[in-house]
């Protein structure tokens, strides 16, 4: 688990603050890490506002009756079950829960298991409205997803989660766009067979998204018609063949941008843009605000 100041939340029983009641024990390794979002950070897709890992024992339980935000829960030993209305939802390790906590809500150590350890993130924001959409919210979802894939996503957020500058805030957006994008691929993966025409066009950009390829060559790398590809993607995927290209390069290219000091025009040609003004044009759409713009983020 990442290096990061932690605030010991310890042992309570019985707890109630305002409309957010606590029962049973948690073991002192529990924290709880928070900040106060500015207006622009409010403004990005995916916001964080609190994070931390819970070690809840036998009995363990939360209630609370609302709360603006989503909850994403990560269990990374024993079990835990998420419950709100009549819908409910055992969350085992090596498994990933979205909750929707604007509705009266209760979680806590599942009562087959004497222990759930998991960490958890509260996030919101448009991005995080679409994942929900996608995910079949309200319904509970428990999503199998490799700790290998989730755990660097984790650490960014609970490294940088405390910090006021503008490069942690986007950075720590990106973590949770990461984690929520983990779900939806594992998901996608449990119902779209591997062979399948979106599956190979998807592994196709994932290996040559640096090269100048079009959705032809996709349809083609799936042995589909273009027009067939498209409508796989636009059932399956909610977009075309063409915007999944290009939102995974400038995908690619934020990282670029705020990890490295290379030049936009060799950034804009790592990820597959012909040149640099086109690649800037096509940022600036997606993103409503320039590559160089963007960079100047991470100087807070």
């Amino acid at each position: 688990m990442s290096k990061t100041t932690r605030r010991q939340i310890g042992y309570v029983m019985g707890t109630a603050v305002e409309h957010y009641k606590i029962g049973g024990y948690f073991d002192r390794r529990s924290f709880w890490l928070a900040n106060t979002p500015s207006a622009a950070q409010l403004d990005m897709p995916y916001v964080c506002t609190e994070a931390g890992a819970l070690y809840g024992e036998r009995g363990f339980v939360t209630e609370r009756d609302s709360k603006d935000s989503y909850l994403l829960f990560y269990t990374f030993d024993g079990a835990g079950l998420v419950r709100q209305g009549r819908r409910s939802a055992v969350v085992r390790q090596g498994q990933m829960l979205l909750l929707d906590c604007r509705k009266p809500q209760a979680y806590g150590t599942e009562p087959n298991s004497d222990h759930w350890y998991h960490l958890w993130v509260h996030v919101q924001g448009s991005g995080v409205d679409a994942t929900a959409r996608r995910l079949g919210l309200p319904a509970l979802t428990a999503i199998s997803v490799p700790n290998s894939r989730v755990q660097p996503f984790f650490d960014t957020i609970l490294e940088r989660i405390e910090k006021d500058s503008i490069m942690d805030g986007e950075l720590v957006g990106m973590a949770a766009h990461g984690l929520l994008s983990s779900m939806l691929i594992a998901r996608s993966r449990d119902e779209i067979p591997s062979d399948s025409p979106v599956v190979l066009a998807q592994n196709y950009v994932a290996k040559h998204y640096a090269e100048r390829i079009t959705v032809d060559d996709l349809a083609r790398a799936a042995s589909v018609s273009t027009s067939y590809l498209t409508k796989l993607f636009r059932q399956q995927m909610e977009t075309s063949p063409h915007d999944y290209l290009l939102r995974y390069r400038i995908t690619h290219a934020k990282q670029l941008l705020m990890e490295t000091d290379l030049s936009i025009g060799t950034i804009a040609r790592q990820v597959g843009f012909a040149n640099e003004s086109n690649f800037s044009y096509r940022f600036a759409r997606v993103c409503d605000i320039t590559p160089r713009d963007y960079r100047k983020l991470r100087e807070g």
